[in-house]
C-alpha cells in the first residue's frame, strides 16, 4: 500500500493545492497541505516525509530558502512545481537539491508519473519507509539492506566504503577527523598508518560517487581537519 507514504504539498494557491492533494489521495498517498513557507517549515520537523511538492513563490519563507533547508537538513526528495519556467530558476533549483522541476500549468498524469519515478529512485517503494533510511540530495542509503543509490545508479561499495558513507550521512553537520572515521568504521585504535588507509578508502568512495553522478559533490574535505557531508 502507498498510504504510508506521506507527501507534503507546499502551495499557496488553494485550488492548486487541493487539486494536487486530490491526485495524491487517488493514487493512495497521504498528502498534507501547507500554504506558506513558514507553515511548511513547521511540518517538515514533524515526521519523515516521502516527498515534498514545493512551489517557489510562497508567502512567508521563500520556496528557494525552503528547498535549501530541505536539501541540507532533511534530505527529503523534492519536486518543484512552479510558474517560473525560465532556465535560470530551474537550474538553480536543481543545483540546490530539487529532484525534478515541473512548470505550471501542468498535466496531472505527468505529475503523478514523476512522483512515482522519484519515489522509485529513493527506493521508498515498497520498503524504503524505514526510519533508518539515510537521505541526502539524490543519495539514499538503506542501512538494513546495505544498499546505496546515487541518482538512478546503485553503488557497488565495499563494506568499509559503505560504513564511511553511512557514518557521514548519519551526522551531516559533523566534521569527522581521519582518526574519528578509522576508529568508528574499523573499530580499532587509530594506528600510525591509519591516515593512508582512510585516504585510500575515501578516494575510492569518492570515485564511485563521481561516476554515479558527475554533476554532484557529496563529501567535503576540510583541509587539515577532516571530512563531512557537503550541503
Amino acid at each position: 500500500m502507498t498510504e504510508r507514504y506521506h507527501i507534503l504539498v507546499v502551495e499557496d494557491d488553494d485550488d492548486i493545492n487541493r487539486l494536487l492533494c486530490s491526485v495524491l489521495r487517488t493514487a493512495g498517498y497521504a498528502p498534507q497541505p501547507a500554504y506558506s513557507g513558514t507553515e511548511a517549515q513547521l511540518y517538515l520537523a514533524q515526521r519523515e516525509w516521502a516527498m515534498v511538492l514545493l512551489d517557489l513563490m510562497l508567502p512567508g519563507k521563500r520556496g528557494e530558502e525552503l528547498l535549501e533547508e530541505i536539501s541540507g537538513r532533511y534530505g527529503f526528495p523534492v519536486i518543484v512545481i512552479t510558474a517560473q519556467g525560465e532556465r535560470e530558476p530551474k537550474i538553480a533549483a536543481l543545483k540546490t537539491g530539487a529532484d525534478d522541476y515541473i512548470t505550471k500549468p501542468f498535466d496531472l498524469e505527468e505529475v503523478s508519473a514523476r512522483i512515482d519515478s522519484v519515489l522509485r529512485r529513493y527506493r521508498r517503494l515498497p520498503q524504503a519507509q524505514s526510519p533508518k533510511l539515510l537521505l541526502h540530495k539524490d543519495l539514499a542509503l538503506d542501512p538494513e539492506a546495505k544498499t546505496a543509490v546515487a541518482g538512478d545508479a546503485e553503488l557497488a561499495l565495499t563494506a568499509r566504503e559503505y560504513e564511511i558513507l553511512a557514518l557521514l550521512m548519519a551526522s551531516p553537520k559533523k566534521l569527522f577527523t581521519k582518526a574519528n572515521l578509522f576508529e568508528s568504521v574499523w573499530g580499532e585504535e587509530f594506528p600510525g598508518g591509519g591516515e593512508n588507509v582512510v585516504n585510500v578508502h575515501m578516494s575510492n568512495l569518492r570515485n564511485k560517487l563521481a561516476k554515479a553522478n558527475p554533476q554532484e559533490e557529496y563529501i567535503e574535505t576540510i583541509w587539515g581537519m577532516g571530512y563531512r557531508i557537503k550541503t
